[in-house]
């Protein structure tokens, strides 16, 4: 019930916030000639409704109009929330000029103020654009009491959503990061699937993926949307990219590390950690992989060495990242809990529009060594 308020609640301030937006823009239209205006209100019905139509239409479009309309429909509801908040501060200085009369009121109400609106809102976004592109190197060096045969060179990525909007050549350039690490091991923190497999398919992807080098093998475990894109589809494409999927399920790889990958929690039947280390050996290293991070306490809890999550996109663009930040008890970066090392990651992708606003998009490396 909660859940189907909020999400109501949602709809109806979005659909708000667009009519707030929309109404402001008209004021431009005054003496331009239909084919102009004729678009303006295409735009005002289109630009509000184009992920509903995304939804209905992406499995049967080819890719390159599934493509459009994804990004279309994934980037307004971003480049939405800038213009409610400066048509807010517009709106707040005009009422605040009827008390303090600190402008002229012809100037406040002139076309040009709309404009330039507009203009810092494209702005914000191409240096939104730019710094997604930008992936910051985050290098970590953990220290664990337990024994450890020999220091770990470790890649941790996550949230890659690959599909409509990243394809092949942005997958190349990761990939080509990920090697040059030459790292002893590679962890996926799961999402990385978007919405469905089709695009991934249609440009074998998987191949990309086979390509990532590394000593102990690649390892995953599941996020929230591959569950969204249809787990058993998801399930399959991760195996056939030469992706080790953990899924409630643990490894004993050569070093004599475990690795422990949880099930997303989207699964409400997902086995509690206590019970994946219940029959492990905790005299060796632990490595839990965990989609979200909730409940974090656990992992200290059952003598966890290390947790990777993702998930959060640390809001992914201001002010989206304040709220991030009060939703999880760490939306981004390290956190040690007891004995404990965790860290959840901003992704290296992105979900919908490509914009990078206050956050940043990251790959981890982590060297891992005994104390």
């Amino acid at each position: 019930m909660i859940k189907f308020f909020l999400l109501s609640l949602t709809i109806f301030l979005y659909f708000l916030a667009n009519f707030y937006v929309f109404n402001h823009l008209y004021t431009l239209l005054s003496g331009l000639s239909f084919p102009i205006t004729g678009i303006f209100f295409l735009l005002v019905f289109f630009l509000p409704l184009s992920f509903i139509l995304f939804l209905l239409l992406s499995k049967k479009l080819p890719i390159v109009p599934a493509t459009f309309f994804y990004k279309v429909s994934t980037g307004w509801p971003i480049v939405l929330i800038y213009l409610v908040f400066l048509f807010i501060i517009y709106d707040g200085l005009h009422l605040l000029n009827r008390y303090v009369d600190f402008i002229s009121e012809n100037i406040l109400k002139s076309k040009y103020n709309i404009v330039l609106i507009l203009c810092l809102v494209v702005c914000i976004c191409i240096y939104g654009y730019r710094n997604y592109l930008n992936k910051r190197r985050i290098h970590l060096k953990l220290s664990i009491h337990k024994k450890l045969t020999n220091p770990l060179k470790i890649i941790v990525i996550s949230d890659l959503h690959l599909g409509y909007a990243i394809q092949k050549r942005e997958l190349i350039c990761w990939i080509n990061k990920i090697n040059n690490e030459q790292p002893d091991l590679v962890l996926i923190v799961g999402d990385i699937i978007d919405t469905n497999v089709i695009p991934l398919r249609y440009f074998e992807l998987e191949k990309y993926l086979k390509k990532i080098k590394s000593r102990l093998g690649i390892y995953s475990c599941l996020g929230n949307h591959e569950y969204l894109s249809g787990v058993t589809d998801s399930i399959d494409f991760i195996k056939s990219a030469g992706i080790n999927l953990l899924r409630d399920s643990s490894v004993l790889i050569d070093t004599g590390v475990y690795i422990v990958g949880r099930d997303d929690r989207t699964n409400g039947l997902r086995k509690p950690l206590s019970e994946l280390i219940k029959d492990l050996d905790t005299s060796k290293p632990i490595i839990v992989l965990d989609h979200q991070p909730y409940h974090l306490e656990e992992s200290e809890l059952n003598q966890v060495d290390v947790q990777f999550s993702g998930h959060t996109h640390q809001g992914q663009v201001w002010p989206i990242s304040l709220i991030a930040n009060s939703i999880f008890e760490k939306s981004h970066g390290y956190l040690k809990k007891g004995n404990t090392h965790i860290y959840v990651s901003s992704g290296i992708g992105i979900w919908g529009g490509r914009f990078r606003i206050g956050t940043n998009s990251e790959y981890v490396v982590v060297d891992l060594f005994q104390d």
